[in-house]
């Protein structure tokens, strides 16, 4: 099976047996309330997810990515993995060498060993990682609001984060891995969505079921656009695609517990290599991976692979245009295979299927499978 990022997969959970010993000294420590996103980044260090990350980074590993999209080890990484807090926070650590780390209630997740409390641009952060400094862009709107200080160390997880919503399909990188060895899939690809599956989509992930053993369709559901489809309608309707069809054997749905960061190119490496950590050998990389408005040029995603050589990535991705229903050729077709007019295509725009939706009217079939559309139409009326 291919080998975690920078060859081990990480496990920062605490054991079983240390529990007590770790709470109880967790009340001793001064503490930092975690938002979502934090929390999706620390559930996926200590998981592994983000091998081979052991906790929030230093500035030397935060100063290197940003700039270079490399760890200071040299290994590729494309997005700074921090924790931000406010001066006030940094004052209330008054030196300490550790910090518990709580949700919103007040329940400790981890705990965390300091080694590094730094200042950094933001400016320079938001143009690097973002290619924009526009406040209008959701990446860098939360890059500014943020406190102006990072803290960096290795983290300790005592207690998972309590999720009540897709249990059953939260699967960690070891539970992957050992689902895909127990199928007999030497080759996986991951296909990344914070989306509906409409046909377009559906297209794409068949080709690539064409030359490997398995498909993992892994739904991000960590923080997103407050417009997006809410996770819980996304997920009905991947589930009703997977009945009907799709072959039961070769593909497994489980949930991406990530925030999306909505950087674009970065964020498509960022994607590869937490897949690799997943088990999976390639990835789908559509047009307009990752992206929001018109920060990123529609392929500039696939352009970003082009940096580095395949053996630091070491999962292979699989670029697809823009596919579509061409009423002409009778089915699925993308420029590269369809001869035909424009005015032959059916396209529909997210705006396009949300205005039609909470209308009332069901997007034809060529867009999306009559089921998909259903769901949805119930979603929007909640």
């Amino acid at each position: 099976m291919i080998k975690p990022h920078g060859g081990t997969l990480i496990n920062r959970y605490v054991p079983e047996t240390e529990k007590a010993e770790w709470m109880e000294k967790a009340n001793t420590l001064p503490r930092i309330t975690l938002d979502d996103k934090n929390i999706s980044d620390l559930e996926m260090i200590a998981s592994g997810a983000m091998s081979p990350l052991t906790g929030f980074m230093t500035r030397q590993d935060y100063e290197t990515v940003v700039r270079d999209m490399r760890l200071s080890s040299g290994l590729v990484w494309s997005i700074p993995i921090t924790l931000a807090v406010d001066k006030a926070t940094v004052d209330q650590l008054d030196g300490q060498s550790e910090v518990a780390l709580v949700d919103g209630q007040g329940r400790l997740l981890a705990v965390m060993q300091v080694e590094d409390v730094f200042t950094y641009d933001k400016e320079e952060e938001a143009r690097q990682v973002f290619r924009t400094t526009d406040e209008a862009h959701p990446g860098v709107a939360y890059v500014y609001q943020q406190g102006e200080y990072l803290i960096g160390g290795p983290i300790f997880m005592i207690q998972r984060p309590q999720h009540t919503d897709f249990v059953e399909f939260r699967l960690e990188p070891a539970e992957t891995r050992q689902a895909f060895a127990e199928r007999g899939w030497e080759t996986v690809v991951a296909f990344q969505t914070r989306n509906p599956i409409h046909r377009a989509h559906e297209y794409l992930q068949k080709c690539a079921l064409e030359i490997v053993d398995g498909l993992l369709i892994h739904p991000l559901v960590g923080r997103t656009k407050a417009d997006d489809i809410p996770a819980e309608v996304r997920m009905k309707s991947y589930l009703v695609l997977l009945e009907k069809y799709y072959p039961r054997d070769r593909v497994m749905l489980s949930v991406f517990p990530a925030a999306m960061r909505y950087a674009g190119p970065r964020e498509a490496i960022f994607h590869a290599l937490v897949r690799k950590n997943y088990g999976c050998t390639h990835i789908i990389i559509g047009r307009d991976h990752a992206g929001v408005g018109n920060y990123y040029g529609t392929y500039d995603a696939q352009h970003i692979f082009r940096e580095f050589k395949p053996e630091e990535l070491d999962i292979t991705p699989l670029f697809f245009e823009h596919a579509f229903y061409c009423k002409a050729c009778g089915n699925m077709a993308s420029a590269k295979t369809c001869p035909h007019d424009s005015s032959e295509h059916v396209f529909l725009s997210g705006t396009k299927v949300r205005a039609m939706l909470a209308n009332g009217e069901l997007p034809p079939k060529e867009f999306t499978r009559p089921e998909v559309a259903r769901i949805l139409m119930e979603g929007v009326k909640k």
